[in-house]
């Protein structure tokens, strides 16, 4: 108890490992479990059903786990999970999720949350992520390992984000984004792939090179969506050792709910 502050409030049900350390005036609730060595800042409040992992760094003035934004919610004991390692800047607000959905909000591991961001309910975040100031995630919305949202990008309700991903500042994203792909603009566009972030990641040419043949194939070709499923699929079965890049392509498309930014 001497890692808690005098003037923080924490409710006795709450369940903190004996190394989490929580700041002046922070406030955490009874169905609230934070795991160890996980830092809580100043003035954070953490509420609802909300389980936070280990070595987590949460900065002052950030609300966790409150009510969703949703006039459909009527208090069902809906959570919040935020996996290990994330570092969550100021004044960002991640809320529960909705008996309408899976009923929780996820946050996976060792991502960079930057000042301003709101997790808006049922978002499911993967990990490795980069969200910079002020990206902005409606409700429902999916994002893939390890991509990255730039300032003051905003995210449509139900969007899915694929797995290394690119979306640019200011970007106004209604539609699904593949695996790979880089969209800015206002209404979003389409403007090759993540290239440099595959290299800081290790991709070998020949992956890089597979993933902007079947960004050609989607975005270049002239072909239909459905054309261009038929003709990744057979790029997959004829390149093993590139197949699971494509494969990831061919399935994202196969399960975009919005249609893709193109």
């Amino acid at each position: 108890m001497a890692l808690i502050h005098p003037s923080a409030i924490v409710d006795p049900k709450a369940q903190l490992d004996s190394t989490v350390e929580v700041g002046p005036y922070s406030i955490i609730g009874p169905n609230v479990s934070i795991g160890a060595r996980t830092v809580v800042g100043p003035h954070v409040v953490i509420e609802g059903h909300t389980t936070i992992g280990e070595d987590n760094k949460f900065f002052q003035f950030s609300s966790i786990g409150a009510a969703p934004q949703d006039k459909k919610w009527a208090g069902e004991p809906t959570r919040l999970e935020v996996g290990h390692r994330n570092t969550v800047r100021e004044f960002c607000t991640f809320n529960l999720g909705t008996a309408q959905d899976a009923g929780v909000t996820r946050l996976g591991n060792d991502n960079w949350i930057s000042a301003y961001v709101h997790l808006a309910h049922d978002c499911q975040v993967g990990s490795n992520t980069i969200f910079s100031n002020n990206a902005q995630l409606a409700g429902h919305v999916e994002v893939g390992d390890w991509a990255i949202l730039s300032g003051y990008a905003g995210v449509h309700q139900f969007c899915k984000i694929g797995a290394h991903a690119f979306i640019g500042m200011y970007t106004s994203l209604t539609q699904d984004v593949p695996p790979f792909v880089l969209v800015s603009g206002n209404p979003a566009g389409a403007r090759g792939v993540n290239i440099e972030g595959m290299k800081r990641r290790g991709f070998s040419r020949p992956q890089i090179d597979a993933i902007r043949g079947a960004y050609k194939t989607i975005y270049r070709s002239g072909l239909s969506l459905e054309e261009a499923k038929a003709a990744l699929a057979e790029q997959e079965a004829a390149n093993a050792d590139v197949a699971p890049e494509l494969r990831a392509f061919r399935e994202f498309l196969g399960s975009a709910t919005r249609g893709i930014v193109r």
